[in-house]
């Protein structure tokens, strides 16, 4: 993870050739990938790399690649598979999109979502129709907590900088699309799995696995033990109406088979991360830990975190708050006045008078608050910034309502310590593990198995697109997450 804030312009525009869509969805052309498309996914796949942590590197790698370009070459957008660049990101959260020159992303978490390679092939076949529908004029890209940040920070300071920063919780990164769009982009995709030989059920079987498991986070956050999560594909369309949408569009298409290929597929979903990798740092309920920088700290009641190889966005009712560092130089004060610089522009200055120095759990700590207009009316931004060693500092950057100052996050910015050499040997990563059901078995005596405290069997059914009432079959695989050993 690098702690150090960068602010890559990442100047996406999903303009890629392919079929173009008419007003009942039909594809009427088809294009090459053309070279301006290829120079921009060239310049933009190294910065999306950095700030989704980075392509996964288990043997899971390879299997994606090679279903991805097999599902993309049926689009028409290349005249060889191998043009197409595949990648599984290091990600913690269910996302996945397609930028111009052939470059497609999936998230390790949104792969151990999945049931079967076909249902791989559906999201990445998704994601490609977007492009291939050349959405991307009318696109919005957002970020579900960032934006929140950057939209404040925005008018704060007058900087477009703080947006590229804020949006370095590139975790919370979505692209959004209308109703109409991702209809298309359902119907694309479905074309796509029929043309390559899968099942074209697998669209809608994938669909539902995903709104249970938006449903299962919304429960999870209710009790302030999950974090914002942006799930893949936009719910702008009802979750329901659009199972069945994908249903019925795939028993109307022309199947040439109905590859499913589970076996195959869970035997390369095996040992994945699941969830955050330590590399990046650990959310537990509202504690985040990274034992490579060797820190904690928790966050308010009713506050969520997103982290991301940049930083850790924090939104909630009360404010929303951002941590991360910058190059210090040996001195607090100098280095608010750099936090703040790097935020506001050249033109933002902090009166070394104004920072307040005080010791939070040992650790010298400094901080200074500045009262900025915003649209919806003022608000205080607060750098409180921590020295960790002779040449190491990390910060949160705080936003609250005008006159609350730190309050909303006082416990948080007093929560901040160092981390013992027992509890970096307690932070284990979880994985997926693919078992074999055996007689006596059940949903209740499997999820029993599940690393988590709470809500083990709504975790291992939505896992495995189980049903309430389901039973399991002995010689049946399943997946539970479990930890490292």
């Amino acid at each position: 993870m690098n702690w150090k804030w960068a602010a890559p312009s990442l100047g996406l525009a999903l303009v890629a050739g392919g079929a173009m869509l008419g007003a009942r969805g039909e594809a009427q052309s088809v294009r090459t990938i053309s070279a301006a498309d290829k120079q921009q996914g060239a310049q933009a796949h190294p910065q999306l790399l950095q700030q989704f942590g980075g392509p996964y590197n288990g043997p899971q790698a390879s299997y994606v690649t090679r279903v991805g370009q097999k599902i993309a070459f049926q689009s028409g957008l290349a005249n060889s598979a191998s043009e197409f660049t595949i990648t599984l990101l290091n990600s913690p959260v269910n996302n996945a999109f397609a930028i111009p020159g052939g470059y497609v992303y999936v998230t390790r978490q949104l792969m151990a979502l999945m049931n079967d390679e076909a249902e791989l092939a559906s999201v990445l076949g998704h994601e490609v129709g977007h492009v291939a529908a050349r959405h991307s004029s009318s696109r919005n890209r957002t970020s579900t907590i960032g934006t929140v940040l950057s939209g404040i920070l925005g008018v704060v300071t007058g900087s477009s900088q703080i947006a590229q920063i804020a949006g370095q919780a590139a975790q919370l990164y979505t692209l959004r699309f209308s109703r109409t769009q991702e209809y298309q982009a359902d119907d694309l995709g479905i074309r796509y799995l029929a043309s390559a030989g899968y099942d074209p059920q697998a669209a809608s079987t994938m669909l539902a696995s995903l709104a249970a498991q938006t449903a299962l986070d919304a429960r999870l956050s209710g009790r302030g033990d999950a974090r914002s999560v942006p799930e893949w594909a936009s719910t702008h369309p009802d979750p329901a109406s659009r199972v069945t949408r994908a249903r019925q569009g795939a028993a109307k298409v022309r199947a040439t088979g109905t590859l499913r290929n589970r076996d195959a597929f869970l035997a390369a979903l095996d040992g994945v991360i699941y969830g955050d990798d330590p590399r990046q740092g650990i959310i537990e309920g509202r504690t985040f830990r990274h034992p490579d920088l060797r820190l904690a700290f928790t966050v308010p009641e009713g506050f969520t975190m997103a982290n991301s190889p940049q930083a850790v966005a924090i939104t909630g009712s009360g404010g929303q708050a951002q941590f991360g560092g910058l190059a210090y130089r040996g001195n607090l004060s100098a280095y608010i006045a750099d936090v703040f610089q790097q935020i506001g522009g050249q033109g933002a200055r902090v009166p070394a008078e104004s920072v307040r120095t005080t010791n939070v759990n040992g650790l010298q700590a400094a901080y200074a608050s500045s009262r900025a207009n915003t649209q919806s009316g003022q608000v205080d931004v607060t750098v409180f910034a921590y020295q960790f060693g002779p040449s190491t500092a990390y910060h949160f950057v705080l936003i609250a309502p005008a006159g609350r100052g730190i309050g909303p996050f006082s416990s948080m910015v007093q929560s901040v310590t160092r981390l013992t050499n027992q509890q970096i040997a307690a932070i284990r990563p979880r994985r997926i593990d693919v078992v074999t059901v055996g007689a006596g078995d059940t949903p209740s005596s499997l999820s029993a198995r599940m690393a988590y405290t709470d809500y083990r069997l709504e975790r291992f059914q939505v896992l495995n697109a189980l049903s309430g009432n389901e039973r399991l079959r002995p010689g049946q695989k399943v997946k539970l997450v479990v930890y490292q050993r």
